[in-house]
């Protein structure tokens, strides 16, 4: 097997790594080897694109129906203050809104 020095690492650092270790009931030679086994585990797995990582986030809270992936919509730009003077003048209120002037016009 392999075998490398690695110097010049903070105090700090190298508490934490014991810390850790004696936590996971391991040596900290063990356990710096497992978190360089983790890291290269880490990096070869290949991502999914946004959508599978929003859902591995909730992968855990019980949602047991799959959410359909969107494909093939073209994204545009929306127009924040025609939509809503739109709205409002299909509800029959002013396309402009109302200002409060002060906490007593609430009531």
């Amino acid at each position: 097997m392999a075998q490398f020095v690695v110097r010049n690492i903070e105090n700090s650092v190298k508490q934490r790594l014991q810390r850790r270790a004696t936590r996971n009931g391991r040596s900290m030679e063990e356990e710096v080897r497992e978190i360089l086994r983790g890291a290269i585990n880490e990096e070869n797995v290949l991502s999914g694109g946004v959508g599978t990582e929003i859902a591995s986030l909730f992968s855990k809270v019980g949602i047991v129906s799959d959410i359909p992936e969107l494909t093939g919509h073209g994204i545009e730009p929306v127009e924040f203050e025609d939509n809503v003077m739109q709205a409002r003048r299909g509800r029959g209120q002013s396309p402009r809104p109302r200002r409060i002037k002060s906490e007593k016009d609430l009531h």
